[in-house]
């Protein structure tokens, strides 16, 4: 059974740092692109960050850009967000997402999800 297990979220005051970790169990990932995404209620589900499986390409939605990084470690088969100055926008359930033999930023293009991880940042 594959699994995708975030943690790492939590409240935090606004400019603070959270780093999220995503540990994949069942099936390695170290040939796929691996991704952040998070979604608010009564919102669609919003891409965040993406990365390649060799870790060479990296790709970030705007807001997030030099304030969020992506990263992988493939022999523990996890993806980590560091997210630093952490604004109240930021506050949403954190998804990570494993596309198979794809590089991608939808989230459509995705196969295999976690159940997230909740992030509140607080003003």
């Amino acid at each position: 059974q594959v699994q995708l297990v975030e943690s790492g979220g939590g409240l935090v005051q606004a400019g603070g740092s959270l780093k999220l970790s995503c540990a994949a169990s069942g099936r390695t990932f170290n040939r796929d692109t691996m991704g952040w995404f998070r979604q608010v209620p009564g919102k669609e589900r919003e891409f965040v960050a993406t990365i390649s499986w060799s870790g060479g390409r990296t790709t970030y939605v705007d807001s997030v850009k030099g304030r969020f990084t992506i990263s992988r470690d493939n022999a523990k088969n996890t993806v980590y967000l560091q997210m630093n100055s952490l604004k109240p926008e930021d506050t949403a359930v954190y998804y990570c997402a494993a596309a198979l033999g794809l590089y991608s930023t939808r989230a459509s293009e995705y196969d295999y999800w976690g159940q997230g991880t909740q992030v509140t940042v607080s003003s």
